[in-house]
């Protein structure tokens, strides 16, 4: 099933249980699918490659919002948006440990001969396109530079 047709359903079932924040988080989620149909100008369906970076972002934003008002001493700004971010978190694989990301760091290190800083480039674009969607780019870049150096 297309994570579309998934969202849809949960905001039905948001619907049904009147969940206002869960409907917010879906109907945001949704409203991005239209716009990346329509910034396309291509009526085709969302790959699912896609359909997951939008979910991704939308994941971002809610948590970098957090983060801003739990700075700020905003905790009532902070908890609809950590409150979302479960929602929309839900669509997403389960996520790597470090360790795992680590692994896939090394082993491409290895096979691409990195070494230095100069081929950060190099390897960051391979692990990130990897592990598209299990491993946030902070924690990626943050390994790569630990084992390049």
């Amino acid at each position: 099933m297309s994570l579309q047709k998934q969202i849809m359903d949960k905001m039905k079932e948001a619907m049904k249980a009147k969940d206002t924040v869960a409907l917010q988080a879906l109907r945001a989620v949704k409203s991005a699918f239209l716009l990346a149909k329509t910034e396309t100008g291509v009526q085709e369906e969302l790959s699912e490659e896609q359909e997951m970076k939008i979910i991704q972002k939308q994941v971002k934003q809610r948590r970098d919002s957090a983060a801003i008002f739990i700075e700020q001493n905003r905790q009532d700004l902070a908890d609809p948006e950590l409150a979302e971010l479960k929602v929309l978190e839900q669509f997403l694989p389960e996520p790597l440990t470090e360790e795992e990301i680590e692994g896939v760091v090394i082993s491409t290190i290895d096979h691409i001969g990195a070494s230095g800083m100069k081929d950060m480039g190099k390897v960051m674009g391979i692990v990130s396109k990897e592990l598209a969607g299990k491993a946030e780019g902070k924690t990626i870049s943050a390994l790569v530079k630990k084992n390049l150096m």
